[in-house]
């Protein structure tokens, strides 16, 4: 088997492993009858535009009875949701957290701006092993994953 044979039969199983990675996600939702979705926040400026989001995705699937969401926090934006939080991301937050939102923080991120879980708004975890990690091993559960 020449070069290029070996190359285009790695890249076609390779897309049939991501297509299946998919499928079973997708067997994994359909079978749960609850969409599960991960939302990803790095960026301070965006804070408010996720939380929206959140809030839409909630009223389009007819409240979190529907859809499982976990919002990964990490770098900047973390900041926004210590305590000294805005009252509208206090209010909100308490809301989502409620309906069952999972609010995870980035270990690292935490240490970097020497941030605890005592400083963070109620309901958060620490994501110990990152946000990144935290967010791969939800899309590994079938989580979807979405970055506005």
């Amino acid at each position: 088997m020449d070069r290029r044979n070996m190359l285009s039969a790695a890249v076609s199983a390779l897309g049939a492993l991501f297509a299946s990675s998919r499928a079973q996600a997708a067997n994994e939702t359909a079978g749960s009858g609850r969409l599960k979705v991960v939302y990803h926040l790095n960026e301070i400026d965006k804070v408010g535009f996720v939380l929206g989001n959140i809030q839409n995705h909630y009223d389009g699937v007819g409240g979190p009875d529907h859809v499982t969401i976990a919002l990964v926090i990490h770098g900047p934006a973390l900041r926004a949701f210590t305590l000294g939080a805005a009252p509208d991301i206090r209010s909100r937050v308490g809301h989502f957290s409620k309906a069952g939102l999972e609010l995870a923080a980035c270990g690292n991120t935490m240490k970097a701006q020497n941030v605890t879980l005592g400083d963070l708004l109620p309901g958060f975890v620490v994501a110990e092993k990152g946000g990144v990690v935290r967010i791969a091993e939800l899309q590994s559960q079938g989580y979807l994953y979405i970055r506005p």
